[in-house]
């Protein structure tokens, strides 16, 4: 064979693969609303820059013996997001049902070490019906590899993980490893046992879409960070969320050209309402604070007692950590502090500064918090804030009492700077349940219980209910106006642009 017709060979080897699993597979997949592998990791990348790896990878077992699997299921290789390279693997569901084996599995783990070794980000396409059974231990084993990669990756590179399609038993743990998780409505499905195991093995009945559809996760487990509508609007998210996140954990993230001159925001002056009980919404807020059209929410849809997100200052990201009147007057519980922990773990990862915006009247008291482990799962944020390394800005807006002032950051767990507003109110706990304890037996003793109680909280809260004790022991930096705080975020910032980090050795293990 001379060598034009060795790359003759090549040439029709390669575009028999390329046309996966034929084209009837291909047009039911389409058919079912569905692109491709290969169409998804195109719709990912910028034009024209995927470089397929692995292309000729075939399996090699007993039991399938003969069976063409093209490329064992999977599409492997790097590629560009707005110009910085990524590893991507995309799962193809029209082959074999992209289910793994042992081949497959080495694609996936070779794409993972290569990410891992050029310093880069990895996505993952999720696509499959799980294990190819007749690989028996060799697939199972390939997940365990996988699970490896993911955990000893953890921290170190962004890793994201896109619901595509099936994602069910062993397979859902990967995705569950990496830094975020984004579904496609009415097409993604996770969950470690179907609807027809449930009913087998405890007789419930439920819907494949009810039990593990991205509503579900995205509204009640909180497995899933994002829900997009539509395949191209994940993949967008994908490169959205990248935007705010460095290549990897040795380098700072990505800042955008800013035009000094739009510091001043008056709107906030006012923002605040006079009464402590009347609610507001956190997104005004952040709103005048950052730059505009900027701040990705993450997680909207779960515990929106608290909100986090990227966003920019001056071109800069940040995370931002905010409690939410509007929901359960702010208070922290189990899942917001669950969902609120990971991220900033995932900021602190790779170095993206924490903006804390504070109005917060305590941890939600009641029996099943105190059941469900408020104490254990409070502490995740304590913990997390405590030994995170990267800038840490907190703003008291308005209420910061107790333990939950502690949890969001104080100036105790080393925020680098705490700003604080006139309106803040920083106490051990409110006038009213303050004034229960230390003048009970006063008021008791009262001809006029009422009055003599509406006098005490008047005077707790002339008092106590102000950010001055605060100040005057060093507990916050700079008593500030609202309309200044963009402009000393951006000041603040700038002064900890050097701030030093010891060596990372902390991943962002699920919480």
């Amino acid at each position: 064979m001379n060598t034009a017709e060795k790359l003759t060979l090549m040439t029709e080897k390669a575009a028999h693969i390329r046309q996966s699993g034929g084209a009837k597979a291909v047009e039911k997949q389409h058919t079912a609303g569905k692109q491709t592998a290969r169409e998804r990791v195109q719709m990912l990348l910028d034009e024209g820059t995927f470089m397929e790896l692995d292309t000729f990878v075939a399996h090699r077992c007993e039991g399938l013996q003969g069976k063409d699997i093209p490329g064992d299921g999977v599409v492997t290789g790097y590629g560009k997001i707005d110009g910085r390279t990524v590893f991507v693997f995309a799962q193809d569901f029209t082959v074999q049902g992209g289910a793994l084996g042992e081949m497959h599995a080495q694609k996936i783990c070779k794409a993972l070490d290569m990410a891992a070794g050029a310093g880069v980000p990895v996505i993952g396409l999720n696509d499959s019906g799980g294990a190819r059974i007749q690989e028996a231990v060799d697939a199972l084993a390939g997940y365990g590899q996988i699970f490896y990669r993911n955990s000893m990756y953890s921290g170190k590179i962004p890793q994201i993980s896109v619901i595509m399609g099936p994602c069910a038993g062993g397979a859902v743990y990967s995705p569950a490893l990496t830094d975020f998780v984004l579904m496609v409505e009415k097409e993604s499905k996770m969950f470690i046992t179907g609807p027809a195991v449930i009913k087998a093995t405890t007789g419930e009945e439920i819907g494949a879409e009810e039990l593990g559809g991205a509503d579900t996760h995205t509204m009640t487990s909180g497995v899933a960070h994002l829900a997009a509508p539509d395949e191209a609007s994940a993949l967008q998210a994908v490169r959205d969320i990248l935007s705010y996140l460095p290549s990897s954990a040795k380098e700072k993230p990505p800042a955008l050209p800013y035009v000094p001159g739009d510091e001043a925001r008056p709107e906030l002056d006012t923002l605040i309402p006079d009464l402590a009980k009347e609610a507001y919404d956190i997104h005004d807020v952040i709103g005048q604070i950052f730059d505009a059209d900027s701040f990705l929410e993450i997680q909207p849809a779960y515990a929106d007692n608290i909100v986090i997100g990227f966003a920019r200052v001056a071109g800069r990201s940040v995370g931002i950590i905010a409690n939410q009147p509007y929901s359960m007057g702010g208070c922290l519980d189990v899942n917001a502090s669950d969902k609120a922990a990971r991220f900033i773990q995932c900021c602190d990862a790779f170095n993206v500064p924490l903006v804390n915006l504070v109005d917060v009247p305590g941890f939600l008291p009641g029996v099943d918090q105190e059941y469900s482990g408020i104490i254990r799962h409070g502490a995740k944020l304590l913990y997390v804030y405590s030994v995170a390394q990267a800038p840490k800005i907190t703003v008291v807006l308005r209420k910061a009492y107790g333990g939950s002032y502690l949890a969001m950051c104080s100036k105790d767990l080393r925020a680098d700077v705490v700003l604080a507003w006139p309106t803040a109110e920083i106490a051990v706990m409110g006038a009213d349940g303050a004034v229960n304890v230390i003048y009970r037996r006063e008021i008791d003793a009262a001809e006029d219980k009422e009055a003599a109680r509406a006098e005490k909280v008047k005077a707790y809260s002339e008092r106590y209910e102000t950010p001055y004790i605060a100040a005057e022991r060093g507990f916050v930096d700079m008593l500030i106006r609202p309309s200044d705080t963009r402009r000393c975020l951006i000041e603040s910032l700038i002064m900890l642009e050097n701030k030093p980090r010891q060596e990372q050795i902390r991943g962002n293990m699920p919480l």
